[in-house]
């Protein structure tokens, strides 16, 4: 005679005054919550930081410093709908694919400040 898997087997009686359905929302309880921390810790920050990365490559315009997902450093020459042109100093051009973008830096080439107090 084979075994019959715990989960076919009928539930053991409630324990007197407990309610029959309780078992079952306390099993279920816990890959609820842990679907709802996966998502609040995992999912929806990597959505909002997708978002702010499509935004800035839309927001890319000639004359912007750019650097790519390999390092490479350079000044947007030409664009299209899905590549740009960046010019890296002393005549070199490369065309890259607007997804491998990273950052946008200032038009003057230099990084924002790291925080907001002016040095007088």
């Amino acid at each position: 005679m084979l075994p019959i898997p715990m989960f076919f087997q009928a539930a053991a009686p409630a324990a007197a005054g407990a309610a029959p359905g309780g078992d079952m929302m306390m099993s279920l309880l816990l890959p609820v919550g842990m679907i709802v921390i996966f998502y609040f810790l995992l999912i929806r920050p990597q959505n909002q930081r997708m978002k702010k990365h499509r935004a800035m490559i839309a927001a890319i315009k000639k004359g912007d410093t750019v650097m790519t997902q390999g390092g490479i450093i350079g000044r947007v020459f030409k664009m299209t709908d899905d590549e740009v042109t960046i010019d890296t100093g002393e005549g070199g051009k490369l065309r890259i694919v607007r997804g491998m973008i990273v950052d946008v830096k200032n038009r003057d080439g230099a990084a924002a400040p790291a925080n907001d107090v002016k040095e007088s």
